[in-house]
C-alpha cells in the first residue's frame, strides 16, 4: 500500500495525465454499457415518454410538441447524473473502489471527471435521439444555431444534477439510493413543470419552482425556441444553477473527506 501510494505522488507527464483521464473516462462508459439497469431506463424512458406524451397525444399540434421537446431534454439529463452519480457514487464507496482509487496513480480528479464525461455523452445521446424523434415525427422545426444552443444546455446542464447526485451518493448507502435518487428525480421533474407547463398547474407550484434546478434549466432550453416565462432572465438562470452545482459539490467534497 505504501508503494502505490508513493507512486501516486510522483509527478505524471502531460501526456500520461491526458492517457490517464481518457482511460478512466472510456472505462466508467463500458462499465455504465454493461449496466443494463441504468444504462436502458436512461436511454430510453425520456424518448419513450417523449414519444407518447410529446406526439402521439398531441399529434399535430407543433408548438406542444416543440415544448415538450425542449422540456424532455432537461428531464433526460437529469437521469445520467443524479443516477449515475447517486446510484454509481454509492455503491463504489460502500465496496471499497473508491477509497481503492484514491491511492491508485491515478490523477485527482480523473474519477469525477470520467463519471461527468459519462453522464454528458449519456445527456447528448438522449439529447439527439430526442431532436431526431421531434424534427421527423413532431414537425418541430428550429434554425441550426437553435439545435445546436440546445444541445450545447443538455450537455452542460447535466453538471448541477451530478452535483446534487455526488451529495446522495456521499451519504446515502448502497440500498437506499435507488429510492432517494427516485424520489428526487421524478417529483422534481414535475414540479418544474417538464411535463405540464407551470401555468397550468396550481399557483403555489410556480412560487416553488425557482428553488429547483431543472426549472431554471428548463427555462433556458424553453428561451432558445421562444416559450420561456416573463419571469428571471438567462444570467439569472445561469447563476442559480452554478451556485446550486458549486454549493452541493462542496457539500460533498466535505462528506466524502470526513469519511476518509
Amino acid at each position: 500500500m505504501n508503494t502505490i501510494a508513493a507512486s501516486s505522488e510522483k509527478p505524471f507527464s502531460n501526456g500520461a495525465v491526458l492517457a490517464s483521464y481518457l482511460l478512466e473516462a472510456h472505462f466508467e462508459f463500458l462499465r455504465v454499457l454493461r449496466t443494463p439497469a441504468f444504462a436502458v431506463p436512461t436511454l430510453l424512458f425520456p424518448p419513450m415518454f417523449y414519444l407518447l406524451f410529446g406526439l402521439l397525444l398531441n399529434r399535430g399540434n407543433h408548438d406542444a410538441a416543440q415544448y415538450l421537446f425542449a422540456t424532455y431534454s432537461v428531464f433526460g439529463v437529469m437521469a445520467p447524473g443524479l443516477f449515475g452519480f447517486g446510484v454509481g457514487v454509492a455503491v463504489e464507496r460502500e465496496r471499497g473502489w473508491l477509497s481503492l482509487k484514491r491511492v491508485a496513480p491515478m490523477p485527482p480528479g480523473a474519477y469525477l471527471l470520467a463519471k461527468m464525461a459519462m453522464a454528458a455523452l449519456f445527456a447528448g445521446i438522449i439529447y439527439a435521439a430526442l431532436a431526431a424523434m421531434a424534427a421527423a415525427l413532431g414537425g418541430v422545426r428550429l434554425a441550426l444555431a437553435q439545435w445546436l444552443l440546445l444541445g450545447a444546455i443538455a450537455a452542460f446542464g447535466v453538471l448541477p444534477f451530478c452535483a446534487l447526485g455526488l451529495v446522495i451518493g456521499s451519504r446515502a448507502n448502497a440500498a437506499a439510493a435507488p429510492a432517494i435518487v427516485n424520489f428526487i428525480y421524478l417529483p422534481m421533474a414535475f414540479l418544474s413543470g417538464l411535463w405540464i407547463p407551470l401555468s397550468m398547474l396550481p399557483g403555489v407550484l410556480s412560487q416553488i419552482a425557482p428553488l429547483w434546478p431543472a426549472y431554471h434549466l428548463a427555462e433556458l432550453a424553453l428561451g432558445v425556441i421562444g416559450q420561456g416565462s416573463s419571469s428571471g432572465s438567462v444570467p439569472w438562470h445561469i447563476l442559480a444553477l452554478v451556485a446550486f452545482t458549486a454549493a452541493c459539490f462542496a457539500i460533498a467534497r466535505r462528506r466524502l473527506a470526513r469519511a476518509e
